[in-house]
């Protein structure tokens, strides 16, 4: 296995997994918010290791397999955290749509990739963008309170629920691109 700086920052974010569930559930005021600003550093280094990979020629099979995982499993514990102590069905509603599509899109590019089609799924300019929302409302969410004034735990339900429309919207479009293929193989 070939360590390089793109696989260290991967692990950053898997190591930034249980640190956000330690001080999210510390009993102090200043917790959740260390508990969000080390979730937004792994969200914002999600898109260096990509890019240094790519730069600096850093790719590697490790890396492509441990990239996907720590990005699912951040986000899927993140949203556990907030249904935990958010309390709104929505915000279940919303989880179990973000978990549920993801676990279906990665089940679909597997398949995919079994039949030599893991082109036709392939991560979509929709797909970044609802990450993009998902990472900042989930950011907002765990911060759970205001800043300077601002709503910012709505600002994130709001960020969440649109991620939550453009995640059922971006699975459409994978489907759709891999009907064709799943349709031979039934």
């Amino acid at each position: 296995m070939k360590i390089n700086f793109a696989n260290l920052i991967t692990g950053f974010r898997l190591l930034a997994i249980p640190l956000c569930v330690f001080f999210f559930y510390l009993p102090f005021e200043w917790c959740r918010k260390a508990a969000a600003l080390i979730f937004a550093a792994a969200a914002i280094s999600d898109f260096f290791d990509g890019y240094i990979a790519r730069k600096f020629d850093q790719m590697t099979p490790f890396g492509a397999f441990l990239d996907p995982v720590a990005d699912k499993l951040i986000v899927a514990v993140a949203l556990v955290l907030i249904v935990d102590t958010d309390g709104r069905w929505m915000m279940a509603i919303i989880a179990a749509i973000i978990i549920g599509r993801e676990i279906t899109v990665s089940a679909l590019r597997e398949w995919m990739a079994g039949q030599q089609a893991s082109s036709t799924v392939a991560v979509s300019m929709v797909g970044k963008i609802k990450t993009t929302f998902q990472l900042i409302g989930l950011s907002f969410m765990l911060w759970g309170d205001t800043l300077w004034g601002l709503p910012i735990e709505e600002m994130g339900f709001i960020a969440l629920l649109i991620a939550a429309a453009m995640t059922l919207w971006s699975m459409w479009i994978y489907l759709h691109a891999a009907w064709p293929t799943l349709r031979r193989g039934l």
